[in-house]
């Protein structure tokens, strides 16, 4: 791996808060919870060869369905969304984001390349148009961006998490230029939306993170087994083409505000 790519330090021992203990009785809630996701991924995979012919509200329903059966409330609030060309970008905490973000508006995805080799998800994301990036090969970014315009000009809507890594949710990385650059190119709006989670009562939690050496099952366990999430999507005032002059001022204006906590302390608290 290219010593370049972004990097967060957390880590799902430092960070990651789970459940003390799990009841016996909450078991088959989890289990019903999960059973309950993987059933409607695999009705989205039943339904993908339609493509286009479904109803963009029918997969933003889709997607709230899924991330709803996991056990997670979604609260959606802010700007409505434009149609046409149209960058999305998010930070990055959990894969429950990929959802909550076609919640907004059904887009393609850009993803790294190692994503096409993951079983189910992986043919279902390039079914679903993914934009497949190769993180190692530096070379090939040009070639990437250049795709992501032809998709934007088109009139596609493209998702990113310009962070290039998971965080916490404490605190978040610094959004990366390059997919501002695609953007520009094609004289399209972006669209931030910044995402949060938090318990029923109010109190911020780092519970659905999905970080570091963490694997995606002991992930999926802890969302299905944490009582009273609740997933925050707030879709900020887009970004016109033309408010900002390069990709580095408009990454600036698309980052959302700053958690609690500063990247560099949680950094230096990890450690």
């Amino acid at each position: 791996m290219s010593a370049w790519l972004p990097t967060a330090p957390c880590t799902p021992q430092a960070c990651v808060e789970a459940p003390a203990g799990v009841p016996a009785r909450a078991v088959p809630r989890a289990v019903l919870r999960l059973t309950g996701a993987v059933l409607l991924l695999l009705a989205g995979i039943a339904l993908s060869p339609l493509g286009a012919r479904i109803p963009a509200s029918l997969i933003r329903r889709w997607c709230r369905w899924i991330v709803r059966a996991a056990g997670v409330r979604v609260r959606v609030t802010g700007a409505a969304v434009p149609a046409g060309g149209l960058l999305l970008v998010a930070n990055h905490i959990s894969w429950l984001d990929i959802p909550l973000l076609a919640a907004v508006r059904p887009a393609r995805m850009l993803a790294k390349s190692e994503v096409r080799r993951w079983p189910v998800a992986g043919p279902l994301a390039a079914r679903g148009g993914t934009l497949f990036i190769d993180r190692d090969r530096l070379r090939a970014l040009p070639d990437t961006v250049a795709r992501i315009a032809r998709a934007l000009r088109e009139g596609a809507a493209v998702a990113a998490f310009p962070e290039g890594s998971t965080w916490c949710g404490r605190a978040q990385g610094t959004f990366r230029r390059a997919v501002f650059q695609a953007a520009l190119d094609a004289g399209v709006p972006v669209q931030p939306v910044r995402i949060g989670y938090r318990l029923t009562g109010g109190t911020a939690t780092t519970a659905p993170a999905f970080v570091g050496d963490d694997t995606l099952l002991a992930s999926l366990w802890r969302v299905a087994t944490t009582s009273g999430l609740v997933a925050e999507v707030e879709v900020r005032a887009p970004v016109p083409p033309g408010t900002c002059p390069d990709r580095r001022s408009l990454a600036r204006s698309a980052q959302p505000q700053q958690t609690s906590m500063p990247a560099w302390t949680h950094t230096v608290l990890v450690a």
